[in-house]
């Protein structure tokens, strides 16, 4: 298994895509570092009046939106370029036993997620910090230990994102229909939801993956509560998804030709 996952670490950073994934990442925290320069400006314009009742975004709020989106990337092209390559002979030629090939494929996918997610998080809260400096804005001024779980899940939602388009990617073989689906349940099944009449809008808008985070660990300062989840079903629920994924594509994997 070892040497299974630095087969597949040599893979994944060797080519593109993983390093336009990961810079898009690093854009996302500039937009980060910009969102903080900006609610700060914004600040110092208003009134003493309007202060009370100013609301922001917390300084990381951009990469929730990327991340997800670049798990879903490279979760998808983790396994849908060897197909399109055809390396995935080679692959299996090199590792028979398809079950471990994937768990490599995941393993190691999901690790660059959570690690780029964890560290991206963590940057923009640090610089929204700095560049806010003194200024008591609500989003920001909270210490840095009371966003931590809300910065790991954020991390976390996008390693299960990539894992699930790694598992999506083994069953359709092909990267735009990956990408797609994975889009799909992220985006726009959530906003279709909200179409639906109550209750079964919050219902349905609470059980899609990318939902899960803030009914596990919402952001600080958030006082009204999205989805009728509590913890622990949500995070059951997230677990459920990258397991049902996961499995979906090793039962195809293995019963399938490459």
């Amino acid at each position: 298994m070892t040497d299974a996952i630095a087969a597949e670490w040599c893979k994944l950073r060797s080519v593109r895509s993983t390093a336009y994934v990961l810079g898009t990442v690093a854009a996302f925290l500039l937009l980060c570092a910009w969102w903080s320069w900006y609610a700060g400006r914004y600040w110092d314009g208003l009134s003493a009046e309007r202060r009370e009742a100013y609301a922001s975004a917390p300084p990381e709020q951009p990469l929730a939106l990327a991340l997800p989106i670049c798990g879903a990337v490279l979760g998808a092209l983790t396994v849908t370029s060897e197909y399109a390559t055809g390396m995935i002979r080679t692959s299996l030629a090199a590792l028979p036993r398809r079950p471990r090939l994937l768990a490599a494929k995941a393993l190691v996918a999901g690790t660059v997620m959570l690690v780029a997610g964890l560290v991206s998080t963590t940057a923009a809260l640090a610089a929204g910090k700095a560049v806010v400096g003194d200024r008591p804005l609500p989003a920001f001024e909270r210490p840095f230990a009371e966003h931590v779980p809300h910065l790991l899940l954020m991390a976390v939602t996008a390693a299960a994102v990539t894992l699930i388009c790694t598992g999506l990617g083994v069953v359709l073989r092909s990267t735009a229909a990956t990408i797609t689906a994975g889009a799909g349940v992220l985006f726009v099944l959530p906003t279709l939801a909200t179409l639906l009449p109550a209750p079964w809008d919050e219902r349905i808008w609470s059980v899609m993956p990318g939902n899960l985070a803030d009914q596990i660990a919402p952001a600080p300062g958030v006082t009204v509560r999205h989805g009728v989840l509590p913890p622990a079903a949500a995070s059951l629920l997230l677990v459920a998804y990258v397991a049902a994924s996961l499995g979906a594509g090793a039962f195809v994997f293995s019963r399938r030709d490459a």
